[in-house]
């Protein structure tokens, strides 16, 4: 049986294409006693709110015909945002060069936060590198709790 993002990914995959809008990340994650199923896309220019409505309006009628998900869960269907994180190796070589911040499990050198640029992805062992106020500093994928673009102004 497949999960219910992948599911929800191939469901929705014809109305994201039609709004020509790209499919980013799904999620299906619990938040505050509620379940959450997020659709997260992309697009060249950037997502609207109508892209948003059509996906959400479809998908919705498709997963209640499909009805993959016992219980009940908020279907939100969004922007992956300007400050998105970064999960997959093509995320990480989609944004080689542009700021991020890295987010560490536990404190390295008396912090949790680098922000920097990224220089590299091990797509291997999933090890970081970033260059954080002019050296370059690498984050094992274990210690990494997140790694998201940054905008700077």
């Amino acid at each position: 049986m497949k999960k219910i993002t992948e599911l929800t990914a191939e469901l929705a995959a014809p109305a994201i294409a039609e709004r020509g809008c790209t499919l980013w990340d799904v999620e299906y994650v619990k938040e505050a006693g509620t379940w959450y199923l997020r659709v997260l896309l992309d697009k060249e220019g950037g997502v609207d709110i109508l892209d948003c409505e059509a996906v959400s309006r479809t998908l919705s009628d498709l997963l209640d015909e499909a009805d993959p998900i016992e219980g009940s869960y908020t279907l939100e269907v969004g922007s992956a945002g300007a400050e998105r994180a970064l999960k997959r190796p093509s995320d990480f070589a989609q944004f080689l060069a542009s700021p991020v911040l890295v987010k560490l499990y536990r404190a390295r050198d008396g912090r949790k936060e680098f922000p920097g640029t990224l220089k590299a992805y091990d797509g291997a062992s999933g090890d970081v590198t970033v260059t954080v106020d002019g050296a370059d500093l690498t984050f094992s994928k274990k210690e990494t709790a997140l790694v998201r673009l940054r905008v700077e102004f």
